[in-house]
């Protein structure tokens, strides 16, 4: 998938822009507050539905506006073209439009677009929360296997269903309540093992990139399920049984699963530096986006915002370099251009600055 046209009305502090983005690599530039992550933000609303910088739709409209809109012209890897819009308004409505044809369902939206993203607070896929990591598989899954969402979805339902049961400390083991306990025992280990065979396959990978990126390290990455190694779910499930229903939730499933990064048998974060945790999520990255290209021969989107507050100039090189090569479609901000003084040596690449909300080309 590649971004021709791009434009965007009411976002943040901008009113209307409108440009048209490189199909390689497109640096945007301005100081502090001009609106360059606020275009970043807008492709990320593309991929996503949401923001990644908060979780209040309406803070992302601009101030004396009702709503904002996002809209791309974009071509497939199959040659196909589509106009593709969204639009979210202050009552927190949801809207996109796929060649004219409306939806209220972000998956329309977002299985088209496939968009990554790499930010000063892109360590936190390391250091922050299990919820992290898992989001992180799942993405790969969601663009890879079509049945996934469903499969998901599916879960969470079930997942629901039986914290809702130990709310009411209900029998599990009673008829009327069995057939669910089975029902998230199938889809539960369906679950896990479609994340264990994902990081499986993006291991090696992973390795390979990372004997670059950090040399000086091993660094390895496994899979926890999200309960006892040596027990099926439903062993696990039975054994917890009386703690779940005192706590009034499931504490054993694949909700509680984790991708660990250790080095020489320790935990990553206890080893590597600040940069080097950078360098370790931006081998993971570019890994998933290896993976993606070759399990789909589709072309990911990818987002650097800041790139300049993350990692040095031969490490955000190398980063680029790789990026380009996997002819990634590449949007990357920068406070000055001095921060990629090694741009020149891109031959297929477009320059913005963004002033006050507004972007013109350079």
């Amino acid at each position: 998938m590649k971004l021709d046209k791009v434009q965007l009305t009411d976002f943040r502090n901008i009113q209307y822009a409108s440009f048209i983005p490189s199909r390689s690599l497109t640096l945007i530039s301005g100081k502090n507050g001009s609106g360059k992550s606020s275009l970043i933000e807008a492709l990320y609303y593309l991929g996503y539905g949401r923001s990644f910088r908060t979780n209040k739709h309406e803070s992302a409209i601009r101030h004396d506006a009702d709503r904002f809109s996002i809209f791309t012209r974009c071509a497939g890897d199959d040659g196909n073209v589509k106009n593709i819009g969204l639009q979210r308004s202050r009552h927190e409505q949801f809207v996109c439009s796929i060649n004219g044809n409306h939806s209220h369902r972000l998956a329309d939206l977002v299985s088209l677009i496939p968009v990554q993203l790499f930010t000063p607070q892109s360590t936190d896929l390391i250091i922050g929360s299990p919820g992290e990591r898992r989001r992180f598989i799942d993405w790969g899954l969601f663009h890879v296997e079509h049945e996934f969402n469903l499969l998901f979805q599916t879960f969470q339902k079930l997942l629901k269903t039986r914290n809702t049961l130990l709310k009411r400390q209900a029998n599990l083991s009673a008829p009327e309540n069995a057939y669910w306990e089975q029902q998230f025992q199938t889809v539960g280990e369906h679950l896990s093992e479609k994340r264990k065979d994902y990081i499986g396959r993006l291991q090696p990978i992973f390795n390979a990139i990372c004997s670059e990126f950090l040399p000086e390290f091993s660094l390895e990455i496994s899979y926890y399920k999200g309960w006892d190694k040596d027990a099926s779910l439903i062993e696990s499930l039975t054994r917890k049984r009386d703690y779940d229903t005192k706590v009034g939730y499931t504490t054993s499933g694949p909700h509680k699963s984790d991708l660990r990064f250790k080095v020489d048998g320790s935990a990553a974060q206890e080893v590597l530096s600040r940069g080097q945790l950078r360098m370790a999520v931006a081998a993971l990255q570019l890994s998933q986006t290896t993976l993606f290209q070759q399990e789909t021969s589709r072309r990911s989107i990818f987002l650097l915002d800041d790139v300049g507050a993350e990692l040095d100039l031969d490490k955000r090189e190398r980063f680029i370099d790789g990026l380009v090569a996997m002819d990634t479609q590449l949007f990357v901000t920068a406070i000055e251009r001095e921060q990629l003084e090694f741009i020149s040596k891109y031959k297929d690449k477009k320059m913005f600055h963004v002033e006050h909300g507004h972007v013109n080309e350079e």
